[in-house]
């Protein structure tokens, strides 16, 4: 993973009262349509997840169990879809998001002579649902891959090999491409991480709790051979040598935790001479050379002890042994676009095993993921032309204004920072930088061949392309113009190496932003989502660069004891909370997100107290401007998983489980505990001695 969202941090990932979602700007957004040649039904548009005051449980008690009061009878509702492992705001207004992209790829497939980005998305479109041709091509597009594979003779050979699949964009054995650099960050450097793992985490190959999904991933290894062509005997065997394989990778990786709580990790300036050195069977300068990219004076070689193991691996590991991992991986990454017994064994183990899937993902839905995950942005210009207006982009940046006052103001009151590490924060604060809706500058397309031939050819184009594109950054000033999430995906992010606070089209729709809702509804919802990726730049990896996107302590030693002082707090909060029987959230992996929440949601309501003023609380259906903006807040963090992907996402995923995201940082304000007539002792309010204030 790579890299500018490895370090940057991302907002996520029936029955009921599911309104559809105000045609706000209709005309607007129908005079765009128009220019563009495309039109959108929004007649076929799923609903969305708005709150609405009939879900509220009466029975419960917002001071004691403020989840299940806000969303427990709408969970109870709506159970996850069989082509799902989770289910609530943010899976609803993907679906939403999916209609649309699914109605603009079927016009860009039927457009007659198309060019530019509407060739390319009509391509994937049409040959991702040719099942027919799919599976009559069956594995033959990756023949000349295995056959390469199967001729590798020496480990000279196998590290040729590996410097040649890279050159294609398909480097399993790990990731390599630019970001900035964390000691300039107006200029991009190589990086190098780690990679080759076929299971989430380390923790998988080393941990006795794990050990059903180890056995069932050999079973998968050998399954995924056998239908590549390896007899069954010989699958078995080669599938025990790949899980010994990786098992020796995985001791010399680092872990989910590890990543996301020391950004430091990704730095490891050194020249490709040293490198040279630290992996002899596989050298830098060659691979540089290799890749069409200049030899650099340095490149950030993160996690070193792994690519010290990989050589030693080059060098000490049979020839066949690396054989059985390079086919396995081959195939396997190439799977989900391959005819339907490959695309079944992926299902199988990826979704249904790791995750709990029930029912694999019709064709066009597995279709608009690969072409977001190819050529997503250039789906992504289709996107906001018929379903993103400029009235709802003047809304937004209006909140972010009022977000960042009310941020600033925060800052400069805090008791517990001097005033000499306050002036560094508002350095920062005053260096953010928003994006909005999509990017002012379009990436450019062209040179990216596609056709109607082969869906897996055009994907290897795009992986092709899309590699070549990003290496072509290396050495060159940074472009801050790039985004790193396409309008159409439900998200958000903060990049700490640019300190930009970025927010795609597709997450502002209810219950986030509504531009018919009233203020409180906006605030609790996108507003403490702008003052979440803004606190990220706070957070205790974002506070660790400075208001230029450099890496630098601009803090004071006693700063830093105060701030880490509530952070293990917080930490310790979290650790409390019991998201199965005997299973508890992490909270130092979950640290960077629980901050963020708790400051974004501080800074919304004052946001949100600013703007309303002296303005007579409207007792909104009998709740008060407070409750409701509580509620959107707690709505906004209903979401049921599935027992796997629960269990997953509480090893692997730096956010908490929603349900614990929603009490988590009101438990914290006492505005909270104001707003519902709290009292000291109960679940919503913390104890003076155990409440957690940092932003």
């Amino acid at each position: 993973m790579l890299l500018s969202l490895s370090i940057a941090a991302a907002l996520v990932g029936c029955t009921g009262k599911d309104a559809a979602a105000p045609a706000n700007d209709a005309k607007t957004k129908e005079a765009a349509a128009a220019d563009s040649g495309y039109k959108l039904d929004e007649s076929k548009l799923s609903g969305v997840n708005r709150f609405s005051k009939d879900d509220l449980d009466p029975s419960k008690d917002a001071c004691t169990d403020f989840g299940g009061y806000v969303n427990g009878k709408w969970l109870a509702a709506n159970t996850i879809p069989g082509d799902r492992t989770s289910w609530g705001a943010f899976e609803m207004l993907d679906e939403r998001s999916q209609t649309i992209q699914r109605q603009l790829a079927e016009q860009a497939a039927a457009k007659t002579g198309a060019a530019g980005v509407d060739k390319i998305v009509g391509d994937f479109w049409a040959t991702g649902m040719d099942a027919a041709k799919i599976n009559e091509q069956g594995i033959t597009p990756l023949k000349g891959h295995l056959d390469a594979i199967a001729k590798l003779d020496s480990k000279e050979a196998v590290a040729e090999y590996l410097r040649t699949s890279a050159a294609k964009g398909e480097n399993t054995l790990f990731g390599f491409g630019p970001e900035a650099d964390f000691k300039d960050s107006r200029n991009n450097i190589a990086y190098a991480m780690q990679g080759g793992l076929g299971l989430p985490d380390k923790e998988y190959y080393e941990k006795a709790e794990h050990k059903d999904k180890l056995a069932a991933y050999q079973k998968h290894v050998a399954k995924v051979l056998e239908l590549s062509g390896v007899p069954a005997a010989d699958a078995a065997t080669q599938a025990q040598n790949v899980i010994a394989f990786e098992t020796r990778l995985a001791k010399v990786s680092k872990s989910s935790e590890d990543l996301s709580r020391d950004a430091e990790l990704f730095y490891n300036p050194v020249s490709p001479a040293d490198a040279d050195k630290l992996a002899p069977n596989f050298p830098w300068t060659k691979f540089f050379e290799s890749q069409g990219v200049a030899v650099p004076a340095k490149f950030s070689l993160a996690i070193p002890a792994f690519h010290a193991e990989v050589s030693k691996m080059l060098g000490d590991v049979p020839v066949d042994q690396w054989q059985a991992y390079l086919r396995f991986h081959t195939v396997d990454a190439a799977a989900p676009y391959l005819s339907d017994a490959f695309v079944q064994e992926d299902f199988a183990f990826y979704s249904e095993t790791l995750r709990g899937q029930k029912k694999l993902k019709e064709r066009g839905k597995r279709v608009l993921d690969t072409i977001e995950g190819q050529v997503g942005e250039a789906l992504g210009q289709m996107y906001v032309k018929v379903a993103f207006s400029p009235e709802s982009k003047a809304r937004m940046q209006t909140l972010v204004a009022n977000l960042s006052e009310a941020l600033k103001a925060r800052i400069e009151n805090l008791d517990w920072m001097s005033d000499e590490t306050k002036k560094k924060a508002l350095e920062k604060w005053a260096a953010f930088t928003p994006k909005i809706g999509y990017p002012d500058k379009w990436r450019e397309w062209t040179g990216l061949s596609t056709d109607r031939g082969s869906f897996i050819g055009n994907v290897m184009a795009a992986q092709e392309f899309n590699y070549k594109w990003n290496l072509g950054k290396i050495g060159k000033p940074v472009d801050r113009t790039e985004w790193g999430m396409p309008p159409q995906m439900v998200n958000a992010y903060y990049n700490p190496l640019q300190n930009e606070i970025v927010f795609p089209a597709a997450i502002l729709q209810p219950p986030f932003f509504d531009p018919n809702a009233t203020d409180e509804m906006n605030y609790g919802g996108i507003g403490a989502v702008i003052g979440h990726e803004m606190t990220h730049g706070y957070d205790d990896q974002g506070s660790r660069f400075g208001a230029s996107g450099n890496f630098e302590n601009w803090w004071t030693p006693a700063d830093t004891k105060g701030f880490t002082g509530r952070t293990d707090k917080l930490i310790n909060q979290f650790n409390g909370y019991e998201a199965a029987a005997g299973k508890h959230v992490n909270g130092k992996l979950t640290l960077g997100e629980n901050i963020a929440d708790l400051g974004g949601l501080a800074t919304a309501y004052d946001a949100m107290k600013k703007a309303a003023g002296t303005t007579p609380d409207p007792m909104t259906d009998g709740l008060s401007r407070d409750q409701r903006f509580f509620l959107n807040w707690g709505t906004v963090w209903r979401r049921n998983f599935t027992e796997q992907e629960l269990d997953l996402r509480l090893k692997t995923d730096p956010h908490a489980p929603a349900n614990f995201r929603a009490i988590g940082a009101p438990s914290n304000l006492p505005a909270f505990a104001a707003a519902f007539s709290c009292k000291a002792g109960q679940p919503m309010v913390r104890a003076s001695d155990s409440q957690v204030v940092i932003w």
